[in-house]
């Protein structure tokens, strides 16, 4: 998807840059030296990527002018409101945040960030132009102010018109349409705010619901935020007595000691600041987390290694010989 964005900046009279390689090498000022370099105007990468500087910690703006940069993009994941304040605080005070979301299947944002309206920390600005974007909950009717199924209740240009080697459009139309007739399902866990913005909270797929409850992977995850220590994590869930509990796999800063008054620590932070559903039974330090080839963590291929469960298409994973270790993990 993000190569058709690019590639079509060229009709806009515009130059663009693709960095092809680990965006932290040599260092992790490589891009915005770049950016400095060519007077860069719109700067896009991925939530982690943020994420990773201010963990590192890496502050551009103490490094390189930044003047230049008018438009901060963010996609892959969810962008966490503190990270939309590293951004102000660490890039540049007057800059458009733009968080988007959308899909490479649609080759487009079904949310996106809009220059004529406030930016607020933690959500996506606003819907895209000509689709009807809503959360519904199961029955399919629109809410508001709750968690729930995005979806697009119109067609638009760019959905695709079937997969390949699926005559009779039956794949096709379970992925897409079957849960909700005639409607887009996208497999976003969203909430549609009161202002009109829009909070994704991962994919509907590994949301987790622990005594019922479905909970979204960004709520545990930007409790973390307040752990410099953990590098990354994965939160994702295991059938045990007839329920399902919740795992928080971590990828720790080297020399950390995850000793039990830590894991408390994690543990008290998700009660208070969440709820008590959202407390892991299990904390486990992870060597390596599972990871996509675009670097995007992957909650599925871990929930199926510790369930004993098909990892699916493993070739899709940049590290796949990591989940060997969640494959042998005993609670």
């Amino acid at each position: 998807m993000m190569w058709n964005w690019l590639a079509s900046g060229l009709a806009s009279d515009a130059t663009i840059y693709l960095y092809d390689g680990s965006p932290v090498h040599p260092d992790h000022g490589v891009l915005w030296r770049i950016a400095q370099e060519h007077r860069i105007t719109h700067f896009g990468a991925s939530a982690r990527y943020y994420a990773a500087l201010e963990k590192h910690p890496y502050v551009p703006c103490e490094h390189v002018r930044t003047d230049s940069i008018r438009v901060v993009m963010s996609t892959g994941s969810p962008l966490l409101p503190e990270q939309f304040d590293w951004i102000y605080r660490s890039v540049h005070p007057d800059v458009h945040l733009a968080s988007i979301s959308g899909g490479t299947d649609i080759v487009s944002c079904f949310v996106l960030g809009n220059p004529a309206i406030p930016v607020v920390a933690g959500q996506i600005q606003s819907k895209g132009l000509g689709m009807d974007v809503r959360v519904v909950d199961e029955q399919g009717t629109a809410v508001r102010g709750v968690a729930g199924e995005l979806v697009c209740a119109n067609a638009v240009p760019s959905m695709p018109l079937g997969f390949w080697n699926d005559p009779d459009n039956q794949r096709y139309r379970k992925t897409y349409w079957d849960r909700y007739p005639g409607i887009w399902w996208h497999g976003d866990w969203a909430m549609e705010t009161d202002c009109g913005g829009m909070i994704i909270y991962g994919r509907s797929d590994s949301t987790l619901n622990p005594g019922g409850v479905r909970i979204g992977t960004a709520e545990i995850y930007r409790q973390l935020e307040a752990f410099p220590e953990i590098l990354e994590a994965v939160a994702t869930a295991k059938k045990e007595e007839g329920d399902e509990k919740i795992v928080l796999f971590v990828k720790l800063r080297e020399g950390t000691l995850a000793g039990p008054q830590w894991v408390a620590a994690i543990k008290q932070r998700l009660r208070e600041h969440c709820s008590p559903r959202h407390v892991p039974s299990w904390v486990v330090p992870a060597g390596d987390l599972p990871k996509t080839m675009n670097g995007k963590l992957s909650e599925i291929a871990v929930r199926n290694a510790i369930c004993g469960l098909a990892i699916g298409n493993s070739g899709a994973l940049a590290n796949p010989e990591c989940l060997v270790f969640f494959q042998n993990w005993k609670p």
